[in-house]
């Protein structure tokens, strides 16, 4: 990349050394075109972020814009936390509270500490929708087919379509241990996800339901890589889909969902629900949630490229 749109690599929600998703990010992205923004994505593997200014009259204070190998994606929230966390880094942020505007709409953001890595991040999300699978049982034994697993791996939970910015099919497997021995049939998930109206397959297993710990892996529909070490938006769709089974609380109580683990890259997402100021937090249904994790630089700025983690194409 030219020394006009610097790209600096951070790794987001990371649970441990070498853990979370890698994200390129260039904070100053004006004069950028899309050919040049899908050539950063393609040069590093991963989705990538790019910082521009606000569109006139939008009452927002950035303008993100997101970018895989194979084409633009209308949000990803691993990159927009990244993406605030460098601003707040480099001095650009001037208050703790902001307004971003992505391709799937207005995105809040709020800056709630610090940690020894630098700003502890939250998007926003809209509650969350979730919706039968089209031919239900026809999906779900292609679905199993796809993953390569039998009823046996299934937890007693259906199969759902979530949505907060992209949908995501949730598949309640029996435990950690099944979620972990996966192998997908990767050539299978396109046309699947294309048939099932989603953008990626979210297989999950409760971990530990006190603690509301849940664990959970990501099949992209056609970003340019099998799997991702860690999916925000995925993970606030789950919050909601556990949500409606009633496996967690209408409350403000954070939902851990680790992601990650088989790739090699541990991770974690922090996903809390908000309430409309007038009910009260933690009381009546959710109106959307916010969702955050930890950020750390990955790499010097412009000398990483290769393939996305854990991907073998």
């Amino acid at each position: 990349m030219s020394l006009r749109h610097p790209v600096e690599l951070v790794s987001v929600f990371a649970a441990g050394p070498g853990g979370g998703n890698p994200a390129p990010i260039v904070v100053d992205a004006a004069g950028m075109s899309d050919r040049d923004m899908q050539q950063v994505a393609q040069r590093y593997g991963h989705e990538s972020g790019f910082v521009l200014p606000a569109p006139a009259g939008s009452d927002c204070d950035y303008e993100f814009r997101f970018w895989v190998p194979n084409h633009e994606m209308p949000m990803c929230g691993h990159a927009t936390v990244g993406a605030v966390w460098l601003l707040h880094r480099n001095g650009r942020l001037q208050r703790d509270r902001l307004t971003v505007q992505t391709r799937s709409g207005r995105v809040g953001v709020r800056i709630t500490g610090a940690t020894p890595e630098g700003a502890a991040v939250e998007i926003s999300q809209p509650v969350g929708r979730i919706e039968a699978l089209p031919q239900a049982q026809l999906s779900r034994d292609e679905i199993l087919d796809t993953l390569g697993i039998g009823e046996a791996q299934l937890a007693p939970l259906p199969i759902q379509n979530a949505c907060t910015s992209r949908v995501k099919t949730l598949i309640p497997l029996a435990s950690p241990a099944c979620l972990d021995a996966l192998a997908p049939r990767f050539d299978r998930i396109e046309a699947l996800c294309e048939r099932i109206g989603s953008t990626g397959l979210y297989p999950y297993a409760t971990f530990d339901a006190g603690r509301q710990i849940f664990d959970a892996r990501q099949f992209p529909r056609a970003s340019g890589y099998p799997e991702d070490a860690a999916t925000g938006i995925a993970a606030s769709a789950l919050s909601f889909g556990l949500l409606a089974n009633g496996m967690v609380e209408a409350s403000t109580r954070t939902i851990t969902i680790r992601q990650g683990r088989a790739m090699k890259r541990p991770s974690q997402i922090s996903v809390r629900f908000s309430f409309n100021a007038d009910a009260g937090s933690g009381s009546g249904s959710p109106d959307g949630c916010w969702l955050g994790g930890a950020v750390c630089r990955e790499a010097t700025s412009g000398e990483h490229s290769g393939e996305h983690s854990g991907a073998p194409s």
